[in-house]
C-alpha cells in the first residue's frame, strides 16, 4: 500500500475555511486510491481542527529546524509527500529530498500567495495591480518552490494561465485541481424563494480579503441596499471574528455579525442571496461554492468570480461599482424568476466544473505517470534541479545553524 505524507501549514479546519474543506477533499481522493495517509504539522491544533484520526489518517506533530524530522521521514518512507503551501516546502523540502529522494514531491498552493498579496498591496496603495506588484519577493519564493516540486496543484484555471504566461512555468509541472465535489442530486428539495429571507456572507476572518469585504459591505454597499429594502438584514458569518469584526454589528442597520457557523448549509439555505464583494484575493471562493451547493444565488465582484465559472453562466451577477452592486442585489432579491434562473446556473456549474470523480482521476493519473517516469520527469525540469541544488544547500545550512543555536538555549 502506497504512503502519502502531507505536511500542513495548519491542521485542516473544514468548518472554518475553504482551504480546510479542500484539504479534506484531497485526503479523500488519495484514500480512495488506496493510499495510507499521515498528516504532519508544526502548527498548534485549535478546537476547530478536524479529527483526522477518525478517518484513519495518522497525525504527527513535527518541529521546525529539528533533526527529529529526519528520523521520522526515514522511518516512514513515504511514496508521495504533499506540502500544504510553499512555506512548508521551504522548511521541509530539502529534508525530504535528502532522506527520501524517490518520493514524489507535490505542492498544494490553495491559492497563489504572490497574486493575493500583490493584489492586497496594490489595493492598499490605491494603485492598479500590475507586474510591479506581482513580481515580489513572495513570488520569487513561491515560484522557486513550484519548480523544486514534481507537481503543483493549482485551484484556478486563471492562476494556471498566469503561471504559464507571466512566470513561464511549464504546464507539465502544474495540475488543475479545483474543489472536488459530489454531483448535486436533483431530487433534493431546498427551501424556495419565498421560504428564504435576508442576505448572507461567510468567511474566515483570519483571511484578510474576507474582513476587508465585510468592511466594504458595511460602508459602501449595505446602506444602498438597506435604503431600498428597509426590512432586509445582512447576516455575517465566519470563524475567528475578532473585536474589530464584532464591533461592526448594528441591529438598527440590520447589519448582524453572527460569528461562527456550525453548519454552513443550514445558514446558507435560510438566506435568499449571498454577497461576496471581495476587493482583492486569489484562488476560488468557498463562499460561492457553498452558495451554489445550497441553491443560493450570489452577487460578487470580478475578483470573487475569477476562475469560478469558465464559459458558463454565473450563479448571480458580477459587479464592481457599489451602486451597480447594490441595485443588482436588490433586483436579485426581489425577482423570483431571475433568482430561480441564477440558482439553476449554480447547480450546473457545480456539476460541470467541480466533479470530484473527474478531477480526482486526473490528479491521481498524473501522480502515477510521474511515479513511473520520475527520473525523466525531473530531467526535463532543469530549473527545478538547479534550484533544488542551490536552495537546498542554503536552506539546509540555515536550518542547521538554527538547530545548533537552539541547543545552546
Amino acid at each position: 500500500m502506497r504512503k502519502l505524507l502531507i505536511i500542513g501549514y495548519v491542521w485542516p479546519e473544514p468548518k472554518s475555511s475553504a482551504a480546510g474543506s479542500r484539504m479534506m477533499q484531497l485526503i479523500e481522493a488519495f484514500q480512495n486510491d488506496s493510499y495510507t495517509i499521515t498528516f504532519a504539522s508544526p502548527c498548534a491544533k485549535t478546537d476547530n481542527a478536524f479529527d483526522l484520526n477518525s478517518i484513519d489518517v495518522t497525525t504527527v506533530e513535527i518541529e521546525l529546524n529539528n533533526p527529529s524530522f529526519d528520523d521520522f521521514i526515514k522511518k516512514l518512507k513515504p511514496d508521495v509527500v504533499m506540502f500544504d503551501r510553499f512555506m512548508m516546502e521551504e522548511q521541509f523540502g530539502w529534508r525530504v529530498a535528502e532522506h527520501c529522494p524517490k518520493a514524489i514531491r507535490i505542492l498544494d498552493t490553495e491559492d497563489l500567495h504572490c497574486l493575493r498579496k500583490g493584489r492586497h498591496k496594490a489595493f492598499k496603495d490605491n494603485q492598479p495591480f500590475d507586474d510591479n506588484y506581482l513580481f515580489s519577493d513572495i513570488a520569487k519564493r513561491e515560484i522557486a518552490s513550484i519548480y523544486r516540486c514534481d507537481l503543483t496543484l493549482i485551484i484556478s484555471e486563471a492562476e494556471i494561465e498566469l503561471l504559464n504566461k507571466k512566470f513561464k512555468v511549464a504546464t507539465e509541472l502544474l495540475q488543475y485541481t479545483p474543489f472536488l465535489l459530489e454531483s448535486l442530486d436533483e431530487s433534493i428539495v431546498l427551501p424556495s424563494f419565498k421560504e428564504r429571507a435576508h442576505f448572507i456572507t461567510i468567511g474566515n476572518f483570519l483571511h484578510e480579503p474576507n474582513y476587508n469585504s465585510v468592511l466594504y459591505l458595511k460602508h459602501a454597499i449595505w446602506p444602498l441596499i438597506r435604503k431600498q429594502l428597509p426590512k432586509a438584514e445582512m447576516h455575517i458569518y465566519g470563524a475567528y471574528a475578532s473585536q474589530k469584526v464584532t464591533q461592526l454589528h448594528n441591529d438598527k442597520e440590520g447589519f448582524l455579525v453572527k460569528g461562527f457557523a456550525e453548519d454552513v448549509n443550514e445558514v446558507m439555505q435560510q438566506a435568499r442571496v449571498c454577497l461576496a464583494p471581495l476587493q482583492f484575493g486569489a484562488g476560488l471562493k468557498g463562499k460561492l461554492i457553498d452558495a451554489m451547493v445550497n441553491g443560493t444565488p450570489s452577487g460578487m465582484s470580478t475578483i470573487a468570480a475569477e476562475g469560478m465559472f469558465g464559459d458558463m453562466e454565473a450563479c448571480g451577477f458580477i459587479a464592481d461599482d457599489p451602486d451597480e452592486f447594490a441595485n443588482n442585489s436588490v433586483e436579485l432579491y426581489n425577482d423570483e424568476n431571475l433568482w430561480s434562473s441564477k440558482q439553476q446556473h449554480g447547480f450546473e456549474v457545480i456539476n460541470s466544473r467541480f466533479n470530484k470523480i473527474t478531477h480526482s482521476r486526473k490528479l491521481l493519473s498524473r501522480v502515477e505517470a510521474i511515479t513511473e517516469n520520475l527520473e525523466n520527469h525531473r530531467l526535463q525540469n532543469f530549473m527545478g534541479s538547479m534550484l533544488q541544488h542551490h536552495t537546498m544547500q542554503s536552506t539546509k545550512f540555515m536550518s542547521r545553524w538554527i538547530e545548533e543555536k537552539n541547543k545552546q538555549v
